[in-house]
């Protein structure tokens, strides 16, 4: 079925002003903050990049991290990817870590008991249920190699990466779990950034004196890789065959998106100094790259750009998807508006979203609605890769504030990331959200480079309501990831994706939290499958979290603990 036609037959119940929604009320972005809350729940991660004064390449793009139910116990659990050492070079032993949600607004480092203490030069992870057993499993690309952490369903994960045949020995950064041929297994996308080894390190410099972190445009580029999945425990690589292979690609950022409602998920890939990809699905296993024609691939001015994270939302109800991606400072950040035809035009030059991130560096960023008006909003994770940038350029710094941009409706934001409590500038790489402590609202994790990791409280006052769905497949895959849900309000109607991957090297929830600002209720919940199968719930009461199987069933209703 054409999810652009059950799209309309969903709207013919909502009022057509709806499709132009007003401002949300202005008091509410100004009674929200978000606190600084990593003491207090027991996080004590800090990033290790491995230098020792040689500033080689990986040392300076970070790593990412995650939120992970990996006991199905309904609370967002953490897991915060690490680097290593430099072979030869040995300074201290660090392992992955795996922070268990409590339950009471702390959580407790689970990490070997899990079997997750891996020494590795980890970078990126993505969360899906690839043999659909009912339980997530993980996986970490890194430098070098990557692993797949299989969930053993007691507690415990198991590297599962030989048998599998998902190694990646490239430079791996962002991955996202998807269903490409939609036969209902979790097949698995990774970006590798450029060839980097230390014997091929270059010597770069800003002032001719002293050696600085190289661009990317030093090294040869590398390809991003596919592995469908067999349904056997096994995967094949299928990136040449798929029509994806490109040596000379700088992939760091990866989102799965519709961008044409054809009901089959295509690709979005961000480059860095290299043009931006859009992968279209061809049905028939095979992908074109389309990014120059449909107008992703460079600036406004034909540049490619820094492309770092990237994201892809409906974030202006038009029921096409549009894309947001980070760049290098002095780029600002790039909105690219799907026109609905296959074409997009960058919008932020326009807009604040432009014109406030123009001296930014931007990795993590996400689309999500942080004060529950049913409108996307923007959060970007920033931080520049050069310690002394600022000797050469003076208006940009190391450590750089994250950006927060609140969707006012009618293709408008404003700039809100200090009102919000966003103060303190932070040299950041990962970015995620997830309602941790289960009141409806999300919070934000960042990971910040050879730093520590920061998680963010969302305040927002209880008389904002939501609901949350979370989706059960049946003929699809059992994370219902690649599902479209609707959620119709009297003020207009949200659309979201269950994805993998998006932001940088990071993961958030599966879970989709729909902002009803103060309603009491949904009026109805349209989950379009990715197996073609469509799923109508009518007036579903807020402030609960839904698990919905494929079919219509409710399989649970969380009240929210507020």
């Amino acid at each position: 079925m054409n999810p652009s036609l059950t799209r309309r037959h969903f709207l013919k119940s909502v009022a057509a002003a709806a499709l132009f929604r007003a401002p949300a009320i202005a008091s509410a972005g100004q009674a929200i903050r978000y606190v600084d809350v990593t003491r207090s729940t027991g996080l004590h991660f800090v990033h290790y990049n491995g230098a020792f004064g040689k500033k080689y390449l990986p040392e300076t793009i970070g790593s990412g991290c995650a939120f992970i139910d990996y006991d199905n116990d309904g609370r967002p659990d953490i897991l915060l990817i690490q680097g290593s050492n430099f072979p030869g070079h040995f300074q201290r032993h660090t392992t992955q870590k795996l922070y268990r949600n409590n339950g009471n607004g702390a959580f407790t480092d689970v990490t070997h008991r899990t079997g997750l203490a891996i020494e590795m030069y980890g970078m990126g992870v993505a969360v899906g249920d690839y043999d659909n057993d009912g339980y997530d499993d993980i996986y970490i690309t890194g430098l070098g190699e990557a692993r797949l952490l299989h969930n053993e369903r007691n507690g415990s994960f198991r590297d599962v990466t030989r048998q599998a045949g998902v190694n990646n020995e490239g430079f791996g950064t962002s991955a996202a779990w998807f269903d490409y041929d939609r036969d209902g297994l979790l097949d698995l996308w990774v970006c590798n950034y450029v060839k980097w080894s230390e014997k091929t390190d270059i010597y770069c410099s800003l002032d001719g004196r002293h050696k600085t972190y190289c661009t990317p445009e030093a090294y040869p580029g590398d390809t991003c890789r596919l592995f469908h999945n067999l349904g056997n425990g096994r995967f094949e690589d299928v990136t040449a065959k798929a029509g994806i292979y490109d040596p000379t690609g700088k992939n760091l950022g990866v989102a799965i998106l519709d961008y044409n409602n054809d009901g089959w998920p295509d690709v979005a890939v961000a480059n860095d100094t290299q043009p931006n990809k859009l992968y279209r699905n061809n049905r028939d296993g095979t992908f074109t790259e389309v990014g120059v024609k449909a107008g992703t691939a460079f600036s406004e001015d034909g540049i490619a750009r820094s492309g770092m994270g990237i994201d892809a939302d409906d974030f202006d109800d038009s029921g096409h998807v549009s894309i947001l991606e980070g760049n290098f400072s002095n780029q600002m950040l790039a909105l690219y508006h799907n026109d609905g035809r296959g074409f997009f035009v960058d919008v932020a030059p326009s807009s604040p979203v432009g014109r406030a991130s123009l001296l930014s560096l931007s990795f993590g960023l996400f689309f999500f609605d942080y004060d529950l008006d049913g409108l996307e909003d923007i959060f970007v994770a920033n931080g520049h890769i050069s310690p002394d940038i600022s000797e050469v350029q003076s208006d940009v710094g190391y450590a750089e504030l994250p950006l927060v941009f609140n969707n006012l409706g009618r293709n408008r934001f404003r700039s809100a990331g200090q009102q919000l409590g966003f103060t303190r500038p932070l040299v950041a790489r990962g970015a995620a959200h997830a309602d941790t402590d289960n009141d409806g609202a999300p919070d934000v994790l960042l990971t910040t480079n050879d730093g520590p990791a920061y998680l963010y409280h969302n305040s927002c006052p209880d008389r904002y309501n939501s609901i949350r769905i979370q989706t059960r497949g049946v003929r699809s895959n059992r994370d219902g990831i690649g599902a479209v849900v609707r959620v119709k309000t009297p003020t207009g109607l949200n659309e979201q994706t269950v994805h993998s991957g998006s932001s940088y090297c990071s993961q958030s929830e599966l879970t989709l939290t729909f902002g009803l600002e103060r309603e009491d209720r949904a009026d109805g919940v349209e989950i379009v499958w990715p197996s073609g199968q469509t799923d109508e719930l009518k007036s579903l009461p807020a402030n609960h979290t839904y698990v919905v199987q494929e079919g219509g069933k409710i399989l649970a209703s969380r009240p929210y603990r507020r």
